[in-house]
């Protein structure tokens, strides 16, 4: 037997598999599409996280299993100054469990519904360190396909670190992914185009995101799927300097990443992702070095005296309207055989991480595809971007602030993500 707490009735062995019992539950930060995130404290180290559950049967019923399995997976790949790093994962019999970096200064939504347009030095820091991610998710073989302000979160120091991978995936180096996934508002256009697409829409909707940041507002209007398609495709990139002045660095960077062709676009014209954005006048003397070891002080600072997230995420718990997460010992000796073929699939694929004994490992491309098991145990979709383009929603966002829903006609469903760590 190994270290042991008797903070319950039975005592909890840290030596053994990671679950919730190793974990004190303390307030909701964030909901998702399956479930909530909540902070989380350690036992045995005090250390905080953040707690993404999954409940098993919303996901099943969204078919969204694969989506689920492959977020796990990818997250073992990742470990990265800017991103929302995975600590454990595991699984009870109702919930399958994500263990994150804890970022308190909340995303990037929040801050811009609140203050608005935000000051260009800032916006600057964050593109540096979004790019420093994105060039290193790029080199993982990862392209998130769902950036936006929403998936941006601060730390207490206010850095910025990209999460929610629910619809990343391992691109391609053989062949273009032709699924529809992500945003709308912020989909490259060659989403949309007969040719595929790869890992260069990243860096078109983090220019999306970062003209949002700057204007609060998107550049690209549209009041269905085929207005905004078209204004994607073809509209003229504006900016209201008139009335939010941006200097003519900010300009020219944001023309460089929403840039139609993906061969001419920032991120995409060299071996080294970072190395035109190293040499933009828009950073100026910029220290990258310190930058990616996080040595540099943030041009803004969170104020971590108040919430920095939507408290009603507590208050449905508090008011009972929603069932409160609780800590539950699993099933003994589950039979397998027995089981559903998603929940079996959940069984087998989602496995225990622990980055105290595990040591991360890449998937790819062992990992494509990802198919979902349906009741007859036939592949019901891909989870690789195989599949053919095809329509997922009857409506697309306006290019006014606010969250926007996500597309993934790899799961043929729109998924309603607008919180912290969503999935």
């Amino acid at each position: 037997m190994g270290a042991v707490c008797c903070c319950f009735s039975e005592p909890i062995d840290f030596d053994s598999e990671v679950n919730l019992y190793h974990f004190e539950l303390h307030r909701a930060v964030g909901k998702g599409a399956f479930g909530k995130v909540r902070v989380v404290e350690h036992k045995r180290t005090k250390k905080l996280y953040a707690l993404k559950y999954v409940e098993k049967a919303r996901c099943i019923k969204q078919k969204a299993v694969a989506n689920i399995i492959q977020e796990r997976r990818l997250l073992e790949e990742i470990d990265h100054a800017f991103v929302v790093n995975m600590r454990y994962a595991f699984q009870d019999d109702q919930n399958c469990f994500f263990v994150l970096d804890l970022m308190l200064g909340g995303d990037l939504r929040f801050h811009l519904e609140r203050k608005g347009p935000l000051p260009e030095k800032v916006v600057a820091f964050w593109l540096a360190q979004l790019a420093s991610a994105i060039a290193y998710l790029h080199r993982q073989h990862i392209v998130h396909r769902d950036l936006k302000p929403d998936n941006v979160l601060l730390d207490a120091q206010g850095n910025a670190h990209i999460t929610d991978f629910n619809v990343a995936i391992h691109y391609s180096d053989r062949r273009p992914h032709t699924s529809v996934a992500g945003s709308m508002a912020y989909m490259a256009p060659e989403i949309f185009g007969q040719q595929g697409y790869s890992w260069q829409i990243d860096w078109w909707s983090l220019g999306i995101t970062i003209y949002e940041l700057l204007f609060n507002k998107r550049p690209f209007d549209g009041r269905n799927i085929e207005r905004m398609k078209s204004a994607i495709a073809k509209d003229p990139l504006q900016f209201p300097t008139d009335l939010i002045p941006l200097g003519d660095h900010g300009i020219n960077m944001l023309k460089q990443l929403i840039e139609r062709n993906p061969s001419r676009r920032i991120g995409c014209r060299s071996t080294d992702q970072l190395d035109d954005f190293r040499q933009h006048p828009w950073f100026g003397s910029l220290e990258w070095d310190r930058l990616e070891t996080k040595e540099l002080t943030a041009p803004f600072i969170p104020d971590l005296k108040q919430a920095n997230f939507d408290v009603s995420y507590e208050l449905d718990e508090f008011l009972m309207v929603e069932k409160p997460l609780t800590h539950t010992k699993r099933k003994a000796n589950t039979d397998l055989e027995r089981l559903k073929p998603e929940l079996r699939q959940l069984e087998e694929q989602f496995t225990v991480y622990d980055y105290d004994r595990s040591r991360r490992q890449s998937y790819y491309p062992h990992n494509q595809p990802v198919f979902t098991m349906t009741a007859t145990g036939q592949s019901a979709h891909y989870q690789d971007g195989s599949v053919p383009l095809q329509p997922t929603a009857t409506i697309a966002e306006a290019s006014r602030s606010g969250s926007p829903e996500v597309f993934n006609s790899d799961t043929r469903s729109p998924h309603s993500l607008p919180a912290p760590y969503s999935s």
